[in-house]
């Protein structure tokens, strides 16, 4: 579907793929370890999957949880999967902070607070990659 944009290739770095999904590492000011989790195929809900494929997707999300909470050390960690602008299977993995702009609403609610945001330097951006990568790459291949 040449429309949606998560059928094309991707601008965002991607930590992990298989056949069946990827990693993606957004480039957010914000929120610098937010990942989203994309589904190869084009398919607009959840349940529209076979049991054994949304069992494969949320083992997906929960392994960029892990890695997130162990490398963010976040507050809480937002899992978020709504599709109204792009009904394309994804599920958005935000670590959040007490302190961050939105906390605690929805990161794409109304700001709170004003932060100085600062953009990751190239080489503490490659070295958080990394680190989720390997810890993806962990927590998928133990289960």
């Amino acid at each position: 579907m040449s429309s949606c944009a998560l059928c094309l290739p991707t601008a965002h770095e991607i930590l992990w793929q298989d056949e069946f999904c990827r990693v993606i590492l957004l480039n957010d000011i914000d929120y610098p370890a937010y990942c989203r989790v994309e589904l190869i195929e084009h398919i607009k809900e959840m349940t529209d999957l076979l049991p054994p494929q949304r069992a494969r997707m949320m083992k997906c999300v929960f392994a960029v949880e892990i890695a997130l909470r162990e490398v963010a050390r976040p507050d809480k960690i937002n899992l978020a999967s709504l599709g109204n602008k792009t009904p394309h299977v994804h599920w958005h993995v935000i670590p959040r902070f007490e302190n961050d702009r939105h906390f605690p609403n929805s990161h794409w609610g109304e700001v709170m607070r004003e932060i100085n945001s600062h953009a990751l330097s190239g080489n503490d951006k490659k070295l958080l990659a990394e680190k989720i990568r390997a810890l993806i790459e962990c927590a998928l291949s133990t289960s």
